[in-house]
């Protein structure tokens, strides 16, 4: 009992020396506190993100068990393949009923459609036809209806309890009838479901019975439109069941020309390992990683401030604990003392953390294009990682001041011999130089990608995006196309209107061709896009040899008279050169298109990057053809509000079976680069935390020294010494310690980024005056830093200084 009462009384001491010790260094607790509050707060915000990443669609239970087939094709006598997750309808039942390791397979497919409901009409984008199979493979929680029933039957629909809501308010929407479509095929609803949550790859409103798309059970391989998805009874399965499909195809293509092949993708592996697109944009496990480091080099930063200030300050504690170890205390209550006292201030910064965060979050969903709720701060894990955080971080930055008080000798403290000079300084000086090391890996790192990011947005792609509108269109609305245009142009600012399948900024529809001196069995995989005789010049594709379509190049093909139909083609350089034609000798040639289209090129345009530059270019063919998704409406210029008004008066009276829906050409082509772009955000806003920790350090340190400094400083200036020499005299140590930072950072920099820029086909070179600015700007923020604190001490009374001494 006594041995208690003496430890709550000593417990109680070592607590209001704490308070007392923060209290009288109110500067360098405050710098302490803000830098770990800064570091914490950057990892909670950084930590959820993670968290949130990682977490995506590991609420299915069967989500082991899931995989996403992958096809890849290619042709006899060509060495081109395409490779993507789309297949044909006809891989699901195929693969169910051949392959016993298949529990279950279910084809997806997303379009967007146009929804009436009463006095509702609205476009839909997230709406997906899918095999009644999909409740048996993912956690679909239907709120009503029978999931065996619900999608068994053509034009049956299950809608999200948010869409419900949405359409009709409190009444109960089932055995209610949609129309969807701009031809208005009347769906039944026959089924609730809870809405998916976020961090779920497949997210929709709308889900439609497959059989609707009235196309029955193809028997090609080759119309690969749709996503597939394998439920297999033991996941441990997969690679063997892999090498199975892979000799089935073999005998199904035998003779045929053509190889086919199919891998296995792991679901749960998709969203951030995948580079094949889907539902939902994926992202990068390599940005994780990124964000992760930073997160943790922040931490160090604060840490290492804090280590720097607790060296700096043992001069000043010194003398308290000689007299303490002179009157009994010994080296580990010493030690634990010290502990303590970091273990507080670490969990006064741990609250303020929280407290930050909460009011940042709403700033870094902005950040990061994500809806992070504030629970996610106060999870368990989180809390509980947090307090673990704490402990390291007193633990690990309270260590060694607390070691290097604990050893002095009360005889040298107590007689005024006691300086903080050999292993300390160097260690001091040591976490000085990784502080800025820190700091400049991130700012050139920083430059570099916004460098990047600027030549992507600035790169002659070959297209022009500028001021281009792109109208969601149905094949339905081409009978008017011709009226639609002359009414568009009448506005007056309008500069072209075309129609297309996919816009130049992402096309990906996979076709084969051949040329005419080609065997029947030897195809080259191509990329193709249907357009119309207004495509080039809206797009501002330059046409190099040969000339556009023309009306009756349109006629030919989609209207012939008295006979078969006959095609022209458009082909990009790159197209050209794979069928051994320069852009000169291609004009006139003939050629097929998946053999249904025979024809002759009419152009070649210059090559221009119609998909991401994550990729080289490819080669292209462009043909008319009946249908299309995108309208593109090429703008004058001024007066965009005015003409979209006018566009949208006129969409009502020609279309009104369809609402007015519009985006711009740059929205399609900055989607393409939302995980670069979103990343470079962020290291934007953590590169300057980085900077502002390592200030932050330098602040109490060369305050410290200026202190430390003081006779020397008046006796230099009772001497004769100028502000401005004794500023470059204190100043310089510091500045050589960021230029060793400097050098020592800028090859790891080159390295890291470096291979990040390897993912991009077209990229800049890393020029060594990047490393030049970074450097200069962290020199330059550095001695703005360590001035303001000298020059308060050079510009000090020598007298006051002296006496005190």
């Amino acid at each position: 009992m006594v041995t208690l009462i003496i430890y709550v009384f000593m417990l109680k001491n070592y607590l209001l020396i704490a308070i007392r010790n923060l209290s009288k260094n109110k500067s360098s607790s405050f710098i302490n506190i803000l830098g770990l509050v800064i570091g914490l707060c950057c990892c909670l915000l950084i930590g959820i993100y993670i968290k949130n990443e990682l977490s995506y669609d590991r609420f299915e239970k069967n989500g082991d068990r899931i995989f996403r087939v992958i096809m890849e094709y290619s042709f006899n006598g060509s060495t081109a393949s395409k490779k993507g997750n789309f297949t044909s309808m006809k891989v699901a039942p195929t693969f169910k009923k051949k392959f016993p390791e298949v529990e279950n397979a279910v084809r997806m497919v997303q379009y967007p459609r146009v929804i009436r409901y009463k006095d509702k009409l609205l476009n839909e984008k997230k709406f997906m036809y899918v095999d009644s199979g999909i409740f048996k493979l993912f956690s679909l929680a239907l709120l009503e209806g029978n999931p065996q029933t619900v999608l068994h039957a053509p034009h049956q629909l299950v809608v999200t309890k948010s869409t419900a809501r949405r359409y009709f308010g409190n009444e109960d929407p089932i055995g209610k009838l949609v129309q969807v479509g701009t031809d208005s095929v009347p769906f039944l609803i026959t089924g609730i479901t809870q809405d998916y949550p976020e961090n779920s790859q497949i997210k929709f409103d709308f889900l439609a019975s497959f059989t609707s798309l009235d196309m029955g059970e193809e028997k090609t391989y080759w119309d690969a439109n749709y996503t597939t998805y394998l439920l297999l009874k033991n996941p441990a399965t997969a690679n063997a069941l892999e090498q199975k499909i892979n000799a089935f195809m073999n005998k199904e293509m035998a003779g045929q020309g053509a190889s086919i092949q199919f891998s296995l993708e792991p679901f749960l592996r998709i969203h951030l390992y995948s580079e094949y697109g889907g539902f939902e944009p994926n992202n990068n496990i390599k940005y994780i990683y990124i964000l992760e480091g930073v997160a943790l080099l922040l931490l160090i930063i604060a840490c290492f401030t804090y280590i720097n200030l607790n060296i700096a300050r043992s001069v000043e504690r010194a003398k308290e604990v000689g007299v303490r170890k002179v009157i009994g205390a010994g080296k580990g209550q010493l030690f634990w003392q010290f502990i303590g006292e970091s273990t507080m201030l670490c969990l006064i910064a741990v609250i303020l953390s929280f407290v930050a965060a909460f009011f940042l979050l709403p700033f870094f969903n902005g950040l990061t294009a994500k809806e992070l709720p504030t629970r996610a701060l106060f999870s368990y894990d989180i809390i509980i990682g947090a307090l673990v955080l704490t402990f390291l971080v007193s633990l690990l930055a309270g260590s060694y001041p607390s070691i290097l008080l604990s050893k002095i000798i009360p005889v040298k403290v107590l007689k005024g011999s006691f300086k903080n000079t050999g292993s300390g300084q160097w260690i001091r000086k040591s976490l000085i130089v990784f502080q800025f090391f820190i700091s400049v890996l991130l700012i050139a790192s920083t430059l570099i990608m916004q460098k990047q990011l600027s030549f992507i947005q600035n790169k002659n792609l070959g297209y022009n995006r500028d001021q281009v509108l792109v109208l969601p269109f149905d094949r339905e609305m081409l009978g008017k196309m011709q009226v639609i245009k002359q009414e568009f142009r009448s506005g007056g600012n309008i500069a072209g209107i075309s129609v297309c399948a996919r816009t130049p900024v992402d096309i990906q529809s996979g076709y084969n061709m051949r040329s005419s001196l080609m065997p029947e069995n030897q195809q080259i995989a191509v990329t193709a896009d249907p357009v119309d005789n207004e495509f080039i010049q809206t797009a501002g594709l330059h046409l190099i040899a040969g000339d556009d379509f023309s009306d009756q190049d349109i006629k030919d093909a989609l209207h012939p008279v008295g006979g078969s139909p006959l095609y022209h083609f458009i082909l990009n350089e790159s197209a050209a050169r794979v069928l051994g034609w320069s852009p000169e000798q291609a004009i006139g040639k003939k050629m097929f298109l998946d053999e249904s289209r025979p024809g002759y090129v009419k152009g070649v345009v210059k090559d221009f990057n119609f998909e991401s530059m994550h990729q080289a270019i490819k080669p292209l063919v462009l043909f008319p053809e009946d249908w299309a998704n995108n309208l593109l409406l090429k703008l004058k210029g001024g007066n965009i509000p005015q003409t979209i008004a006018y566009l949208e008066s006129k969409w009502k009276t020609l279309i009104p079976g369809r609402p007015f829906e519009y985006h711009f050409l740059d929205d399609d082509f900055n989607s393409l680069y939302q995980s670069e772009l979103r990343l470079g955000k962020v290291l934007n806003v953590f590169a300057g935390m980085a900077i502002a920790l390592a200030c932050l350090g330098l602040i109490g340190l060369s305050s410290y020294s200026a202190k430390q400094r003081q006779k020397e400083i008046g006796i230099r200036k009772v001497l004769g010494a100028g502000v401005r020499q004794m500023m470059a005299l204190l100043s310089v140590e510091y500045v050589k310690l960021v230029i060793i930072a400097i050098l020592l950072a800028s090859p790891f920099s080159w390295i890291f980024m470096n291979q990040w820029l390897q993912d991009f086909a077209y990229h800049i070179p890393i020029h060594w005056w990047l490393f030049g600015v970074a450097g200069s700007l962290v020199i330059l923020v550095a001695l703005v830093t360590v001035s303001l604190q000298v020059f308060k001490a050079a510009i000090a009374n020598p007298v006051k200084s002296l006496r005190s001494e």
